[in-house]
């Protein structure tokens, strides 16, 4: 198969595990050279590396806590020791609570805001310098965005800037053919929430929500957004992409 990423640079935040770990799997597999962003659980991260490693490809990891801009600046920093630009960059690391509105308190809305807002805006913000013309960026969202979901009310709030910083950061960066776009994963099973995905019965609820009859697997995104830094999207920017096998069709 011909690798279509070969000789590109791809940073994954959040890459240890779930849809980030997915993503860098397959944009190694596709040819680059992927840095594996990581908060604290390094041995998850490192063996992310060592699966690419194993299999030919080139990664390393990167530990940073993205919501800290100190840390992202110490995270780029370690970058630059071992790669000479960037072409491709996944804002993916994020954090959740199932909480409604009187569920949510100060501290859990700020944490959620500072992880999934704050730090893709301040991520791609020191990322740019570094980010060759004709690059890529995906942000991952959630459908939760979209719909209403009171359930996890501050998330999806969270959420709903990256949709609008995507359409905004595209318009601006348009100019140096660096696409831009978000993906809005539907129910997907990772361990973000899995107090949700181990009740079968919640499993078969979400499962019949959907047109395509089951809940997503990691891979089922990171397919999207390989899709989406690939050459064939070149001519795709600022749309928010939904990767739900239908839901709520």
């Amino acid at each position: 198969m011909t690798q279509v990423l070969s000789g590109k640079t791809a940073l994954v935040t959040g890459g240890s595990r779930g849809i980030g770990r997915a993503v860098a799997l397959r944009l190694a597999q596709d040819g680059a050279r992927v840095a594996v962003n990581y908060r604290s659980d390094k041995a998850a991260a490192d063996a992310v590396v060592a699966e690419i490693v194993a299999s030919g490809g080139a990664a390393f990891a990167l530990c940073a806590d993205v919501g800290a801009l100190d840390a992202i600046d110490a995270m780029f920093a370690a970058f630059d020791a071992q790669a000479d630009g960037l072409d491709i960059l996944i804002n993916n690391a994020g954090i959740g609570s199932m909480a409604t509105l009187a569920e949510t308190d100060e501290a859990s809305f700020d944490r959620q805001m500072q992880v999934n807002a704050k730090g893709p805006f301040f991520v791609t913000r020191a990322a740019l310098p570094r980010l060759r013309d004709g690059g890529r960026i995906v942000n991952v969202s959630s459908m939760v965005a979209q719909v209403a979901y009171p359930s996890c009310i501050a998330y999806a709030m969270s959420k709903a800037a990256i949709n609008h910083f995507t359409v905004s950061l595209a318009a601006e960066l348009g100019a140096r053919g660096i696409t831009v776009n978000a993906v809005t994963p539907g129910a997907t099973i990772t361990d973000f929430a899995p107090d949700l995905f181990n009740d079968p019965a919640m499993v078969e609820a979400l499962a019949g929500m959907a047109a395509l009859g089951r809940v997503g697997q990691p891979v089922d995104v990171a397919r999207v957004i390989a899709m989406l830094v690939g050459p064939d999207a070149a001519w795709v920017t600022g749309q928010v992409i939904e990767a739900s096998g239908g839901m709520h069709l």
